[in-house]
């Protein structure tokens, strides 16, 4: 990809079910502390209605009878569980190193941007060894308003000076998809948790199950090369 792109690019990445396929630690977190509330969830009700939304949002839905700082607490120790469980268990998803070291060699930078507390971003992008790689992480709880708002995704647009029509983000969530593509940012859904028609119909260009199929890999010339 080396003389292809052009300045103000940038390449937008959620992390949980994104970089890595960490909705099944998530999940087993979820079920460990909401358990004694009266929730359990398996894969398929937790894409549908807590992955990819902020804390603060779960916790009002399925908590709702918790005072405020009872419901932070609870949240609180769900991500520590989910920490405790994800250390040396993060791989990956096919193909992304690649696509980074390609990025990389381009002068393209790489933003995170995720409604994850910061304590899990970091722990995720440090085990997969990118932290580095990585210009800003853009935390959705540290804004006045988390995905599916698409302020997030503005701010990690803001974060590299970069143009949302010279850019393209990476998303496994409904929440994810809607605010990166409001933001006006062409989106790529990842297949971790939900299927093709799902991820479409949530507005993403294209799914994929790894970051080095062709389609993602014309959409990227596309979307960033020219003249």
């Amino acid at each position: 990809m080396r003389g292809v792109f052009k300045q103000r690019q940038a390449l937008l990445f959620d992390i949980d079910g994104t970089l890595a396929d960490t909705d099944a630690l998530h999940l087993e977190a979820f079920n460990a502390v909401f358990g004694p509330y009266g929730h359990r969830f398996d894969r398929a009700r937790a894409a549908r209605e807590l992955l990819g939304r902020s804390n603060a949002s779960i916790a009002a839905e399925f908590l709702p009878d918790e005072l405020p700082e009872r419901r932070t607490a609870i949240m609180a120790r769900k991500e520590e569980v989910f920490r405790s469980l994800a250390a040396g268990r993060v791989e990956p998803l096919p193909g992304l190193m690649a696509l980074l070291d390609q990025a990389d060699a381009a002068a393209i930078p790489i933003v995170a941007v995720t409604n994850a507390p910061r304590a899990n971003a970091e722990l995720i992008l440090a085990e997969l060894g990118i932290a580095s790689r990585f210009r800003a992480v853009i935390i959705g709880d540290e804004l006045p308003h988390g995905k599916p708002h698409p302020l997030p995704y503005l701010e990690g647009l803001r974060a590299v000076d970069a143009a949302p029509d010279r850019a393209v983000a990476f998303e496994d969530s409904r929440a994810g998809i809607t605010a990166a593509t409001a933001a006006g940012i062409v989106t790529v859904g990842m297949r971790t948790n939900l299927g093709h028609d799902d991820l479409i119909a949530a507005g993403a260009a294209l799914s994929a199950t790894a970051f080095d199929e062709p389609e993602v890999l014309a959409l990227l010339r596309r979307r960033l090369g020219g003249d």
